[in-house]
């Protein structure tokens, strides 16, 4: 039996914008707390990364080339590494458990 899928129109139908997205608003939230918040350069180039994540994914979305649409993509797996990178710091400076 197979699973019928929603066809994609815009990039708010794709998954990974709905993910990245989740990761935005999971980022908003750990950033404004304690230590974290109160460290303006870690938090807002943590939150700057995380937003780059689904906007990326939509502007590739909406180029005219398959080839733009996949590097920006890139721009956007690249900014899940400066996330992961950037919380890896705030958990050295015990920002976060």
């Amino acid at each position: 039996m197979t699973e019928k899928r929603k066809k994609i129109e815009s990039f708010e139908d794709l998954l990974v914008w709905q993910k990245g997205m989740e990761v935005v608003k999971q980022v908003y939230l750990i950033s404004k707390q304690g230590e974290l918040g109160r460290d303006f350069a870690l938090r807002d180039q943590l939150r700057r990364a995380a937003i780059s994540i689904p906007t990326n994914i939509a502007e590739g979305f909406e180029r005219a080339s398959r080839k733009e649409y996949v590097n920006f993509l890139n721009f956007a797996k690249g900014s899940t590494g400066e996330v992961r990178s950037l919380l890896n710091v705030a958990f050295e400076l015990g920002y976060l458990e």
